[in-house]
């Protein structure tokens, strides 16, 4: 399997990894991915193998113009593949470097899903994106059946290792209440809130419900946590933790809150009570678990993806509000108190 990035993706595409074990069971699994999503992948009971593409060292070789050297670091890399003689790969990302990876491992089989930039060309089969485009991982699931692989228990899954349970632990000792968790952050300025609102439901969470917020993120997010934790009480360990201690901490929340990412989709994962806010992005209405809220207001633009016309006003996320939020949340955390 080839997924080699984001966060968010590969959670959703970890299904398949049991679709397979049960279709399967006595076959090697591996699933090549990029060395900043790894850790999410490494402690999975159902997979065998997580192989790391090098991205990095072969961007930096192509900067340098050191292009005899790279072309040995991926016959290196091709070598190790074509090793593990692989009889069925499947590109999950679709695109010309993850259909090059794919077809690098020689695998007598290469299926690609909606495979486009001419990545469809290096396949034996191409599986166009399908589904019920309103349930969390659809095309995933899509794929799955076009497979004949069961899809009767299709669940996201995380694997949490003893060094993140041993860390999260640690942590666990500096909280002295039941804790939300809040995910504002992601890639794009288009799919995120205001920077107000969260400040308003930081302290909605805690007078009303008693819940101590903790703001999670990663390193690139440090700058803008601060502004946000600068203006109200939250515990912020945005860049503080490594991928599965966050979502160990994700896991024994009480409620999480978040933009479109991946964080947010690991609390559909876990079955936590989550409300995920959508604007410039087409969101799933339908998750894994009753545990979940979407929240979004549909305009004429929407979605516009990575094209916004608002210039800047990002309108379908500004006109969520906090107290929307809080209703929203409030008969998840009732149904769970019961």
């Amino acid at each position: 399997m080839v997924r080699l990035s984001a966060i968010g993706d590969i959670v959703m595409a970890s299904p398949l990894v049991h679709a397979l074990r049960k279709q399967y069971p006595d076959a090697r699994i591996s699933w090549l991915v990029q060395p900043e999503s790894a850790e999410l992948l490494q402690d999975h009971p159902e997979l065998d193998e997580v192989i790391v593409w090098p991205r990095k060292k072969w961007a930096q070789l192509f900067r340098e113009k050191r292009f005899i050297s790279l072309l040995a670091e991926i016959r290196r890399f091709r070598q190790m593949l074509r090793e593990k003689s692989f009889t069925l790969a499947l590109d999950l990302q679709g695109l010309l470097k993850s259909g090059f990876l794919v077809w690098l491992s020689g695998a007598v089989r290469r299926v690609g899903l909606g495979s486009k930039e001419g990545s469809q060309y290096l396949m034996t089969d191409v599986i166009e994106r399908g589904g019920d485009a309103g349930f969390i991982g659809s095309e995933y699931r899509y794929l799955a059946e076009q497979l004949e692989l069961p899809v009767d228990d299709f669940q996201m899954h995380i694997g949490i290792g003893a060094e993140a349970e041993e860390k999260f632990s640690a942590l666990q000792q500096l909280l002295n209440k039941p804790y939300a968790v809040i995910c504002p952050f992601t890639t794009r300025p288009q799919k995120h809130w205001f920077n107000d609102a969260w400040v308003d439901l930081v302290a909605s969470l805690k007078d009303e419900f008693g819940l101590q917020p903790v703001m999670l993120g990663g390193p690139g997010d440090v700058g803008a946590a601060s502004e946000i934790a600068r203006q109200c009480e939250v515990i912020n360990w945005v860049g503080e933790t490594r991928l599965q201690t966050a979502a160990a901490i994700i896991r024994d929340s009480a409620l999480l809150v978040g933009v479109d990412t991946g964080l947010t989709h690991m609390g559909h994962a876990f079955g936590r009570p989550t409300v995920c806010l959508f604007g410039s992005t087409r969101p799933y209405l339908k998750t894994s678990t009753e545990q979940s809220r979407i929240i979004y207001h549909a305009l004429d633009c929407s979605p516009c993806k990575r094209r916004p016309t608002c210039e800047g006003a990002y309108t379908c996320m500004r006109g969520i509000m906090s107290e929307e939020v809080i209703a929203t949340a409030r008969p998840l955390l009732l149904e769970q108190n019961q």
